[in-house]
């Protein structure tokens, strides 16, 4: 199981519409999601899961995937057993409003028992999946990343959706990722045709510990790319400081009168792999 290399945009496209989801993918995007969940009305939902899945076993790349409906429905359930039919090679599937550990790991053994490879995601954007959110982000090897849900939260939560009602929510989701190893990504921003708003938004989102963030439109996807990739002066910082770390001779190391310590060297060293799959290095 391969997840993509970096996830810090990650594009949804409606699974109901064929002719764009090549476009979709050559939008830059790290990850394209085709959406068979809320992007695709009830009476639609059947014909549209086959050229999704099709386009998905076609593409064979860790970047590509779906999301189904949710687990606890009969178009989610038709979605698993048609994905374990059709055994696509690498990629994802997003799980929505994941609420137990239980959605996870039944997605999880039906592939595994399918022979399938893909990598799952969950969506917590219920109040039942904030309460569980840490149990959720280690219910399986096969769980690649976390997906912040604000508008569906908001609802559940009875909040009014701003980033102060909902930011006890996004702290609880990222430390719940981070903990197990694992890439949160943010919501979408819904005013996606502001872009200086998109990058403001985003840049919130990496200083509250978000490795990446979503988008509902492909102009929005070189915004959020360059707000979570190190710039120069962020790459010649780590490079300085794994430099003195390196030539240190009791691992100890000393920058500007300030002591660096192990936690800030594993920050540097990831801020470097960062940038060299974004391909800055």
């Amino acid at each position: 199981m391969t997840a993509p290399r970096a996830l810090r945009s990650f594009l949804f496209a409606p699974a109901n519409r064929p002719a764009i989801f090549d476009k979709a993918r050559g939008s830059g995007a790290d990850a394209v999601c085709l959406d068979l969940e809320d992007a695709v009305p009830p009476d639609q939902k059947a014909t549209a899961r086959a050229p999704a899945l099709d386009w998905l076993v076609q593409a064979a790349d860790p970047g590509c995937g779906v999301r189904i409906n949710g687990l606890r429905t009969p178009e989610g359930l038709a979605d698993i057993a048609a994905l374990c039919a059709a055994r696509p090679g690498p990629g994802f599937v997003l799980l929505p409003k994941v609420g137990a550990t239980a959605e996870v790991q039944i997605a999880a053994e039906a592939l595994e028992a399918a022979g399938s490879d893909l990598v799952l995601g969950a969506l917590i954007e219920t109040a039942e999946g904030l309460e569980a959110v840490a149990r959720i982000a280690r219910a399986s090897d096969r769980l690649g990343f976390l997906l912040f849900g604000a508008v569906d939260l908001a609802a559940d939560l009875g909040v009014d959706g701003s980033d102060a009602a909902l930011a006890y929510a996004r702290g609880r989701v990222v430390h719940a990722g981070r903990a197990a190893g694992r890439p949160v990504l943010d919501v979408p921003a819904l005013d996606f045709r502001d872009l200086a708003a998109v990058g403001q938004a985003a840049a919130r989102a990496k200083a509250h510990g978000f490795s990446g963030k979503a988008a509902i439109h492909p102009s929005n996807i070189a915004v959020i790319n360059d707000a979570f990739t190190p710039g120069a002066e962020e790459i010649a910082e780590a490079q300085e400081v794994l430099a003195l770390y390196e030539a240190s001779p009791n691992g100890l190391v000393v920058r500007n009168g300030k002591l660096i310590e192990k936690p800030v060297i594993r920050a540097m060293e990831a801020r470097l792999a960062l940038a060299r799959a974004a391909g800055r290095l």
